[in-house]
């Protein structure tokens, strides 16, 4: 019992870590050019990136930025979950290995 509850565990801790760092990369990428858009000689360049970074993730979201952001950390955290899973499965492997290997 108590390894399936590490599994889910595991699990549940991957995905929500998966998931939140998208979010918090595009967000502190977000913020930092908004705060460089105060100095006058990035201005430009700073709302040019801005529009580049909406637009892709439009992309992703059906027009939608906020949705593509979603889409987009969703995805990772299914592949987190599924890399977190091979590792449990992998894990399993060579525990069941190394116990054979003392029991005989």
């Amino acid at each position: 019992m108590s390894i399936v509850l590490s599994l889910f565990r595991s699990l549940f801790l991957s995905f929500l870590l998966c998931f939140a760092l998208p979010i918090i990369l595009v967000g502190t990428i977000l913020v930092s050019l908004y705060i460089v858009n105060y100095i006058p000689c990035f201005a430009s360049m700073s709302q040019t990136t801005t529009t580049q970074i909406y637009k892709f993730l439009s992309i992703f979201g059906d027009g939608c930025p906020v949705q593509g952001m979603l889409t987009i950390s969703c995805t990772w955290a299914f592949v987190g979950s599924l890399f977190d899973l091979f590792n449990f499965s992998m894990y399993q492997g060579w525990r069941n290995q190394s116990s054979q290997l003392s029991d005989s």
